[in-house]
């Protein structure tokens, strides 16, 4: 079956409160996406928890659920066709041990809306948040300013806080796309026009969506699928799920799987290919697909593994030298230090052998060579020696495959991307 539209990746960020769920669940049930027997169930589910109200978040919820469980493969993405694209909304949890996942996720976005209660404003982790999306690479970020209904819809909130958020972009060097006054609540924004805005002129989520720019997909790159989980299928076999970053997948092409089980790779051809419960013979940079490898079994991969052509495959590390932002240190980094990398699916400790040069954000020029420490807010380039099999190319090489943020004890310490490797003897 052809592809009617370009699919582009969105992903919902915000602090754990500020209703991203309910805006997806209010999103999905007003396209049509889920039925009103579904949103029934849900809204009666959510009344047994005592949670009224909470039916919309569920939408989103009962997914991940299923997805614990199994069942289906494509359930964390859920489509919305707009004017433009093809939209898979990857809802991306709030809590700070949850920001691993937002790690994986916002690698694999287009797109985000950062969600923000405009009652609270900023709050702290806004400001992680942002980081994350720039060091993974998502430029194109509007901001919904939710739970408008909970400041009566007044212009001078919305205003208010606008202008934080605006400063709060500048430091971290980027544009927001637009900034959007709605309610998932009660659905003011969400797909039509409310007129409890008058003053509000701007779009409706489902208008964002067509406003932000079209993705650039990388297909002329050697094709890179991190795996982002491993399912048993009966009837198919072994189904590694995840994001194809670049490159194009075709079915009989000859693939290797690295780090694999062995740290050396393991060879194997593409079977086939499906996505959102469609079979194809190719699919591109940008699809989430579910595959199935001819001699890849269960034991051979895992979540972190990335599957690439053959002919042309991901290096893996001795060490690399990379240049990091520290976003969230409790202390000071130095010399020695040994946290856990996340790249793209892959989480592997890492030891800084070497602090080469500290560099001024702002500017690019190097400030100080050699430093003994890196404290927050300070960009540096730094030698790293993989703990373990890594996978990595750089910037330069694949801009996809070289962003990584580095996290300890339940937070993102650093984010970086790699500029140069020594590759494994």
């Amino acid at each position: 079956m052809a592809k009617e539209k370009l699919n582009m990746n969105v992903i919902f960020v915000g602090h754990v409160d500020a209703g991203k769920s309910t805006i997806v669940g209010r999103l999905l049930f007003e396209s049509g996406a889920v039925s009103e027997q579904e949103m029934a169930k849900l809204k009666a589910e959510a009344e047994k928890h005592g949670k009224a109200g909470f039916e919309f978040a569920y939408v989103m919820d009962k997914y991940k659920e299923e997805r614990e469980r199994g069942v289906t493969i494509d359930l964390a993405y859920k489509k919305i066709i707009t004017q433009k694209f093809q939209i898979t909304i990857i809802d991306a949890p709030g809590h700070r041990d949850f920001v691993k996942n937002m790690i994986t996720g916002a690698s694999q976005a287009d797109a985000a809306f950062l969600v923000i209660d405009t009652a609270k404003g900023i709050e702290p982790q806004t400001t992680e948040h942002l980081w994350l999306l720039r060091t993974m690479g998502v430029k194109n970020v509007a901001i919904a300013m939710n739970k408008m209904d909970t400041v009566e819809y007044k212009e001078d909130k919305f205003n208010k806080v606008k202008e934080d958020i605006g400063k709060l972009f500048a430091q971290v060097g980027l544009q927001p796309v637009d900034y959007l006054a709605v309610s998932g609540l009660k659905g003011d924004n969400i797909l039509k026009k409310s007129e409890k805005t008058p003053w509000y002129k701007g779009p409706t989520v489902l208008e964002m969506f067509d406003r932000f720019p079209e993705p650039k997909l990388p297909t002329n790159l050697p094709m890179r699928m991190p795996c982002q989980d491993v399912y048993e299928i009966t009837g198919i076999g072994t189904v590694p799920v995840g994001k194809i970053e670049t490159g194009i997948m075709k079915v009989g092409q000859k693939v290797k799987v690295l780090p694999g089980r062995t740290g050396k790779g393991v060879e194997g051809e593409v079977k086939s290919i499906e996505m959102h419960h469609e079979t194809l013979t190719e699919a591109s940079a940008g699809d989430n697909v579910g595959i199935n490898i001819r001699g890849v079994g269960k034991k051979d991969i895992a979540r972190g593994d990335v599957i690439c052509d053959a002919a042309q495959p991901i290096p893996i590390v001795e060490e690399f030298i990379a240049q990091v932002a520290v976003i969230n240190h409790p202390t000071v980094l130095a010399k020695g230090y040994t946290p856990v990398f996340h790249i793209h699916t892959a989480q592997v400790p890492c030891q800084f052998v070497e602090l080469i040069e500290q560099i001024d954000p702002k500017t690019g020029e190097v400030i100080k060579q050699n430093p003994d420490f890196l404290k927050n807010g300070d960009v540096a380039k730094v030698r790293i020696k993989p703990q373990g099999h890594l996978c990595l190319e750089t910037q330069k090489e694949n801009p996809f495959t070289s962003r990584f943020a580095v996290r300890d004890a339940g937070a993102t310490v650093a984010a970086g991307v790699c500029i140069e490797i020594t590759k494994k003897k």
